[in-house]
């Protein structure tokens, strides 16, 4: 258990540090309003809180199935709106097709687990297991996205201001659907 409270220290330290140097980066170029990277931060930051509010959850703890369907949907409509908007325009940006295919595949991966786990109930063998496997996964892909993808973007022309509205606005409808 200390190791994984290590772990999980380390990787918030990461976070953190990676996050602040993208920032900072980012108020050079930044225009007023909404912006890609701002709103994709917003949405990582969010679905890694309720992974470690997941992982810190005792056993048996009855709130477990509604916070995994919480992240199970922030999952989805994330993957959609960068499958949809963020990633065809990061690939135009910065031609780098290995890049975002990868992003991609990792996505398919995300999606697939995510179906595992919307099939289960809660005290189903391995439901655990799942969640936090999907959390190291997501994690994972968070950190290479923030670190990678953003940092190729950065030198590019890509309207960030104008793919966040849209990002926002497609993020916006999308939920609006899966809670109707």
């Amino acid at each position: 258990m200390a190791t994984k409270a290590k772990t999980k220290a380390s990787c918030d330290a990461e976070r953190k540090s990676s996050h602040s140097q993208t920032s900072s980066k980012r108020s050079q170029t930044e225009s007023v309003g909404i912006n890609a990277f701002d709103l994709v931060e917003q949405d990582h930051r969010q679905i890694e809180e309720w992974l470690d509010e997941f992982d810190e959850m005792k056993e048996g703890d009855k709130r477990k199935g509604e916070l995994a369907e919480k992240i199970c949907v922030a999952l989805k409509v994330h993957s959609q709106i960068e499958e949809e908007i963020f990633y065809p325009q990061a690939r135009d940006a910065t031609k780098d097709d290995d890049l975002i295919d990868e992003a991609i595949v990792e996505h398919g991966t995300v999606k697939n687990l995510i179906g595992e786990i919307e099939k289960m109930k809660v005290d189903d063998e391995l439901y655990d297991a799942k969640v936090r496997v999907l959390g190291e996964m997501v994690k994972r892909h968070i950190r290479e996205e923030e670190e990678e993808i953003f940092s190729k973007l950065q030198s590019t022309k890509m309207e960030i201001d104008a793919v966040g509205k849209e990002l926002a606005e497609r993020k916006e409808a999308l939920m609006e659907k899966m809670h109707a």
